[in-house]
């Protein structure tokens, strides 16, 4: 996701006039004239479409929306300031000489420069990305990397890579965009036409019922809140939210924490099960085994997922002489089809499949699982502060999944 900011400087004259409560304080603060911090303050009432100080003859007052846009700003300037002295440190372990407080200096243009490069691995397709020129973009980091005095970019064989001391500061980059972001969105909440976006990871277990349920509660009372769901490895989504792409990922808790600065919050519990098609000759027998499966074709999920593993585990693969696993998928609608065509043996999810359960398209066998059971809950930021239209919609997917966890069908 490209970084979108606003002139930063006028961005730090809103952020001290806000705290001063006047201009002239401010224009010391900054460092800029008073009708420089006053246009400043006029260009950012523009942009956002309402006022964000009430003016009166004691002072600057903020607004609501200008009091939702202080605290964003103020912790958009603080995840520079932290990204940049992981930054600092990193490099001062190296040859660089680095600059303290460069973060200070730094131009829209340049982070959003910094953090295209990394996310094409390359100044064309960086320039291509956020419709500039490849001599602009080259300039722009560059300028970037003489400011910082550490080198930010090396070349690879994959082409364009940031440097260890380069990576923390382009992630606290797009942090810092997010909270701009929400900024936006809370603005546009006060003025009683929510365009809140919010961009959910979604992992198999999430689509059935608890996030379509919770996304249409949601949509019901804000005709412009849109939901983008995004769907991948559960690699690039941890990696998506904690660059501050996605604001939650809904689905199986990992156990271990992936990592220390996420919060995993489960919502119910989830069982496996081994399921076939509705013609399969073990559909509806009693007291089967494991055993009684292996001599038809098994649809296993990837081994990187909680099931594959405990798939993997199970069927003992790395012992057997021959595996039973004849197609490696994660994808529901294959599985489906694959079930509908011949014989073959599945491990999944109860709830991913409670739909097709519930049409009698897939059919559990009675077979035991011990120690199958999973929590599936929602996983986001620690240091993430929701808008009142994102904690709505978590509101609405823990009602959702308390739903989801009531039995349906068997």
């Amino acid at each position: 996701m490209s970084v979108k900011f606003i002139n930063l400087r006028h961005l730090k004259a809103f952020k001290e006039v806000a705290s001063q409560g006047g201009i002239s304080a401010a224009a010391v603060r900054v460092h800029l004239s008073q009708p420089a911090v006053t246009q400043a303050i006029t260009r950012l009432e523009e942009h956002f479409g309402t006022p964000l100080f009430e003016r009166r003859r004691n002072g600057m007052f903020v607004t609501q929306s200008g009091a939702a846009l202080h605290v964003r700003v103020q912790n958009l300037f603080q995840l520079l300031d932290n990204g940049a002295d992981d930054a600092v440190r990193s490099a001062a372990r190296r040859s660089d000489k680095p600059n303290m407080g460069f973060q200070n200096q730094v131009t829209a243009s340049q982070l959003r420069a910094l953090v295209a490069i990394w996310e094409t691995g390359g100044f064309s397709l960086a320039a291509r990305a956020i419709g500039i020129s490849q001599p602009s973009i080259h300039r722009a980091g560059r300028d970037l990397e003489k400011l910082s005095g550490m080198t930010l970019f090396i070349s690879s064989r994959k082409g364009i890579e940031l440097t260890p001391q380069a990576e923390p500061f382009a992630r606290a980059v797009k942090l810092a965009a997010a909270e701009l972001r929400q900024g936006y969105d809370e603005i546009t909440r006060l003025s009683e036409d929510d365009n809140t976006t919010i961009v959910v990871g979604s992992m198999p277990l999430s689509r059935t019922s608890i996030l379509p349920e919770a996304i249409d509660k949601l949509l019901v009372h804000g005709a412009s809140i849109q939901v983008r769901t995004v769907d991948g490895p559960y690699a690039e989504l941890l990696r998506g939210l904690r660059h501050g792409d996605l604001d939650v990922l809904v689905g199986a808790l990992r156990d271990p924490l992936p990592s220390d600065d996420v919060i995993q919050e489960p919502l119910l519990d989830d069982s496996l099960a081994i399921v076939v098609g509705p013609h399969h000759p073990l559909a509806h027998k009693s007291n089967l085994s494991v055993a009684d499966t292996m001599t038809y074709p098994w649809i296993a999920p990837p081994k990187a997922t909680p099931t594959g593993t405990y798939l993997y585990h199970m069927l003992d693969i790395e012992n057997a002489d021959v595996t039973p696993v004849r197609v490696v998928s994660s994808s529901l609608v294959l599985v489906r089809g694959l079930l509908s065509k011949g014989n073959y043996v599945t491990l999944i999810s109860l709830q991913q499949t409670k739909v097709e359960r519930a049409q009698g398209l897939i059919i559990p066998l009675d077979i035991s699982l011990p120690k199958s059971t999973r929590s599936i809950g929602l996983t986001y930021r620690a240091d993430w502060k929701p808008t009142p239209t994102q904690t709505n919609f978590f509101d609405l997917l823990r009602q959702a999944a308390t739903h989801a966890a009531t039995p349906t069908y068997t």
